[in-house]
């Protein structure tokens, strides 16, 4: 057990011929982050590159992304550096695990994969008329299979969910509790998802990862999967202050590699090659260091209130 994260130590770790075959390896995607710029720094002879990667392959049986979204940028570059093909899923403390890549098949990158045993999902959109609240279904599934309503599939709605792992009641908290669920006991993840291709893709919170830009609704974790492709951008966080005239802009919160620059109109022009207009950041906030908690999360709520305090 290490006191605190290194990636240098966990690197030594990894490596060891001394230590047993590890089974699974978890960890929050800006752990792989750091062990890639490590490795980046470290690693870059080629028969060193090959060991590692043989080593992983022979010596690592699963190696699990969770807790935050996983980049598609660092889901590749993870793979290249050890040829494990990091098995995303999706869960929170109040429903357990829930859907998941599978563990022996095929493991679509950006995706959170089908729902588990046991787990019912739904994506739904919430209408509220004369004081009612109800819910349009777009999709729903199980292990087995999704139906998806026709005339509907991609489109994006809040994440629901039903099972036996999902919790009962918030500790003497009823309003709440109440305002969790839905009028027939589906639980509100408050997380934007859609099913596409067969599988369940999760676009962010609602509260704070959909920005509304002059009728367009953007998800700032695709916005971030873009970004981390640029090759000075080590680390980005994507927020939506408030705008008079569009809603909300998209704004970059990011970190650089070390010496490198980045202006706004630099990386809007990177930008037009791979990015739909509307999505591409209208301003760019440079920063040594994003801040996460101990699970690897960005706060944005705090993001914003720190970089836009009078809006």
């Amino acid at each position: 057990m290490l006191p605190e994260f290194s990636a240098q130590m966990v690197w030594k770790k990894l490596l060891s011929s001394q230590a047993p075959r590890i089974s699974v390896f978890m960890a929050v995607p800006t752990i792989y982050a750091k062990l890639i710029q490590y490795y980046d720094e470290h690693f870059s002879q080629p028969q060193v590159q090959d060991f590692v990667r043989a080593f992983c392959q022979e010596n690592i049986r699963l190696m699990v992304s969770g807790s935050a979204a996983l980049p598609v940028p660092v889901l590749e570059k993870w793979k290249s550096i050890t040829g494990h093909t990091l098995l995303e899923r999706y869960g929170m403390t109040e429903i357990g695990m829930a859907l998941s890549n599978p563990l022996r098949g095929v493991r679509v990158p950006g995706s959170v994969g089908t729902p588990l045993p046991g787990v019912e999902v739904r994506i739904a959109t919430e209408t509220l008329k004369n004081g009612a609240r109800s819910y349009t279904i777009l999709a729903q599934g199980d292990e087995d299979n999704t139906q998806v309503t026709p005339g509907v599939e991609g489109q994006e709605g809040e994440l629901l969910v039903k099972g036996p792992s999902v919790f009962r009641e918030y500790w003497n908290r009823p309003r709440e509790t109440a305002n969790a669920f839905t009028p027939d006991g589906w639980f509100k993840t408050g997380d934007t998802a859609a099913y596409k291709d067969g599988v369940y893709w999760i676009k962010g919170r609602t509260s704070v990862d959909i920005i509304k830009n002059g009728g367009f609704k953007i998800s700032a974790l695709e916005v971030e999967r873009h970004l981390l492709a640029h090759p000075h951008i080590t680390d980005v966080a994507v927020i939506g202050p408030p705008d008079m005239v569009w809603g909300q802009r998209v704004s970059a919160v990011v970190q650089l590699r070390k010496g490198e620059m980045l202006s706004v109109k630099d990386l809007k022009d990177w930008a037009r090659e791979t990015m739909a207009p509307y999505s591409i950041p209208t301003e760019l906030i440079v920063v040594e260091e994003i801040p996460r908690n101990q699970m690897g999360k960005v706060n944005k709520k705090e993001l914003l209130q720190r970089f836009y305090p009078l809006v």
